[in-house]
């Protein structure tokens, strides 16, 4: 099974790398459902994105999956363009525009999951366009095993005349509307959602108000429009039974260390299941390690018959982890591995602190705070204002972040 990493920045890329990850999706422009919540990259970065990502061996899928209206018509076909020169393994897309004019000049098409792809003649329409199809993500996995067996029974063949590959959500942020077409943010705030533009009005506590006696109530004391963050990897045994071929994860606006702990969990987990050691112990470590980065809370998606989502508790972050900005790596020493930083915050670091480097060709760095020197004299923590140095296993650029890493939740 291919997994698949969201990419939003060159950390986010080298993080994707370093967890194992088989392909990276991301973004350019305004013509992707990230547009306004992710760091996307411009045409000027496709060459080197798919330099970086050939030398590591991965495929790069370029996301064009926006409505696209007739006055950007020039500009879609100008990504397409440089996404095909650039040597882009696919583009990613919705809108029929797209995806009979990447037909045309020869690239590869992946349907997104906005076109809602829930049944098998949706299937057999959409392959005389494109290899791969993102399932709608409310679909149980009996039906996903389903439309598999059909396509394999039917030899429904893509372009490049291999049978059509599913493709499925594993890990992350949900929508609380079918395949994320959701009209709430346009509705409030003229900011559509379908443009990429989503401003996560669904992610907000509510009041029902009686409009007659103005009394207030906060319904349930949750977040009911917020769906806690899919996880599947407890069940990814039946995942990958249902003859799904590619695991996509979630997060282009999400960090690097985000990208590296789930892509890396993923694919511990996919080579345990073809080796025979996908097992209960395994599974509650690869949920410890994925509490400890961004999440809403965790919720097995529909994949197993829910017919309505559930709903997160508080808002923002429930990772058992937290990342304190500390300083900017100033200076490596190559030959000795030192780095040299200056606390620039309010905070302090000491022996036996876990900490977390992330750079643009560093990816994440994280490691246990062994020795500190300040003025070359060993000392027990250094403060706000201190230049100190320290040894690390990897070499660090200048210019990488450091940040201390505070448990805030013991367990998951």
């Amino acid at each position: 099974m291919e997994i698949m990493s969201p990419v939003g920045s060159y950390e986010g890329l080298m993080a994707a790398i370093q967890g194992g990850a088989d392909s990276v999706y991301f973004g350019v422009g305004e013509l992707n459902m990230r547009s306004r919540s992710a760091n996307n990259f411009n045409l000027d970065d496709l060459v080197k994105i798919a330099d970086i990502a050939r030398q590591h061996g991965l495929r790069t899928y370029l996301t064009v999956n926006t409505i696209v209206y007739n006055q950007e018509l020039e500009e879609m076909r100008a990504i397409v363009d440089a996404a095909k020169q650039a040597g882009i393994s696919a583009v990613i897309a919705s809108d029929m525009a797209v995806i009979t004019y990447a037909n045309s000049i020869g690239m590869e098409v992946h349907i997104s999951t906005q076109c809602s792809v829930s049944n098998v003649e949706a299937v057999r329409f959409y392959a005389q366009f494109a290899d791969v199809m993102v399932l709608a993500r409310e679909l149980p996995l009996r039906q996903v095993a389903e439309i598999t067996q059909y396509i394999k029974d039917n030899d429904i063949c893509g372009p490049k005349g291999e049978l059509v590959e599913i493709e499925v959500f594993g890990h992350g942020a949900l929508c609380m509307s079918v395949s994320g077409k959701c009209y709430l943010s346009l509705d409030n705030y003229n900011y559509s959602a379908n443009r990429g533009q989503c401003l996560q009005l669904c992610r907000r506590q509510y009041l029902v108000k009686d409009v007659e006696s103005d009394t207030e109530l906060v319904v349930d004391g949750q977040y009911i429009m917020s769906p806690k963050d899919l996880k599947t990897i407890d069940f990814l045994d039946k995942i990958v039974h249902a003859g799904v071929k590619v695991l996509k994860i979630e997060g282009r606006g999400r960090s690097a260390d985000y990208v590296r702990v789930v892509t890396e969990c993923y694919k511990e987990a996919i080579g345990a299941i073809e080796g025979g050691s996908y097992s209960p112990e395994k599974i509650a470590d690869w949920n410890k390690r994925l509490a400890t980065v961004y999440n809403r809370g965790f919720w097995d998606g529909y994949y197993l018959g829910r017919k309505m989502g559930e709903w997160t508790e508080r808002y923002g972050s429930q990772a058992t982890e937290t990342k304190v900005f500390l300083g900017i790596v100033s200076n490596y020493f190559y030959r000795i591995n030192v780095a040299e930083v200056r606390l620039q915050t309010a905070n302090s670091i000491a022996v036996g602190d876990r900490y977390m480097v992330t750079g643009q060709t560093t990816g994440v760095y994280t490691d246990t705070m062994k020795e500190i020197r300040v003025d070359l004299k060993s000392v027990p923590k250094a403060d706000q204002g201190d230049a100190f140095s320290f040894k690390t296993e990897q070499p660090l650029r200048r210019g990488d972040k450091l940040y201390k890493i505070v448990r805030t939740i013991d367990e998951y």
